[in-house]
């Protein structure tokens, strides 16, 4: 299944997904629910494509709660003890958030803690608030109880902040809603800020583990209006491989070579975002064009099967970088100041992630 045409080649044997394997690049599922757990589907595409770990939001268990009977049950005895309605909501998801983290345990000790992570966000409602960001990350980690959780952090000031302080105290973080290369850097500045001090301490970093998630569609999405015809629907691919390249430049340069002979670990990008929005690209754009090591790529559903079906599993992510250089460059002569885009953007997801944790709250209030 493999583009090359070739019977000898042995990833012809594998599937689409877990070919992307070969190329050092793990596949996620941005999505949970209690039916993918109890149905046996989730174990299914662990041991079938391959896939390595999991990804939730705030949108994804909206949905789930309300269309999945598996949770009436359990609301209903929950309502019953009078609880809040987010005290409801997290008695809810942390039983999924655990029961995934228990079927991914066999990759995360097989791959000494590199796969094998479930990620569950704080509240939105939180995003501008450090000191209370990392009082809902301490609760929600002690409450899952499981060394591949991860908690999904907001890239704001408040936020990345946050990650410093998480990550002194061996708190896995998954940083999210990341649109420019400036968070992207404020990101990482943060994580090695709080492993350095994690260090300093005189505590052990080998286990600390934190993702960074670059999302992609939405970027072109906004763009693609304001740039010219031939680097339409380029903007992310390129901005994604620049991300990539500064990546390597600060996890495998100098400044990371003491904390990695102590065992840290470099903070992996993670492209999310990554359906296709527009009809006219293709549905399998963001995974094709950002295959590589080092790096994780979450995926819905529809872009999984989509994958599985027809995706080309080729090292991309490295190639091309002269020409995603002029993509940007071309951008910018276009007017387009990718910086204040991700600024946009990122207040336009925390209001997404807002409305969908109000309808949540209506649900199990």
């Amino acid at each position: 299944m493999d583009r090359i045409p070739n019977n000898k080649n042995p990833l012809l044997i594998m599937n689409r997904l877990q070919a992307v394997r070969a190329f050092g690049q793990r596949i996620w599922l941005d999505n949970l629910s209690r039916d993918l757990i109890a149905s046996g589907a989730l174990t299914r595409l662990f041991e079938e494509d391959g896939i390595a770990g999991v990804t939730s939001n705030p949108s994804i268990f909206e949905k789930a709660i309300r269309t999945d009977a598996r949770y009436r049950d359990d609301l209903a005895a929950l309502r019953l003890r009078a609880l809040n309605a987010e005290h409801t909501y997290e008695s809810l998801v942390i039983r999924d958030i655990r029961d995934a983290c228990d079927l991914l345990a066999p990759q995360y000790q097989a791959s000494n803690g590199d796969d094998g992570y479930v990620s569950l966000e704080v509240s939105p409602a939180l995003a501008h608030d450090e000191a209370g960001t990392v009082a809902a990350a301490r609760r929600l980690w002690a409450a899952v109880g499981r060394p591949n959780a991860m908690i999904k952090v907001p890239a704001t000031p408040a936020g990345i902040g946050a990650l410093a302080t998480l990550t002194r105290e061996g708190i896995n973080v998954n940083i999210t809603l990341i649109f420019s290369l400036r968070q992207l850097d404020n990101v990482w500045d943060a994580y090695l800020a709080g492993l350095a001090a994690r260090y300093g301490d005189g505590e052990p970093v080998g286990h600390v583990k934190a993702v960074a998630s670059f999302f992609l569609s939405r970027i072109d999405n906004a763009v693609d209006g304001r740039v010219p015809p031939p680097v339409r629907g380029r903007v992310a691919v390129a901005l994604a491989k620049l991300a990539y390249a500064r990546y390597r430049e600060r996890f495998h340069g100098e400044g990371f070579a003491k904390l990695r002979r102590a065992g840290a670990r470099p903070q992996y990008l993670l492209w999310a975002s990554t359906g296709t929005k527009n009809p006219d690209y293709s549905d399998v754009l963001y995974v094709e064009s950002l295959i590589g090591p080092e790096t994780i790529n979450t995926v819905p559903d529809a872009t999984l099967a989509a994958f599985r079906d027809h995706g080309v599993a080729a090292p991309t992510l490295e190639s091309g970088l002269e020409d995603a250089r002029n993509v940007i460059r071309t951008a910018g002569e276009a007017g387009v100041d990718l910086a204040e885009v991700g600024e946009m953007l990122q207040q336009d997801g925390l209001r997404q992630f807002d409305d969908a944790f109000a309808k949540l709250m209506a649900l199990t209030g």
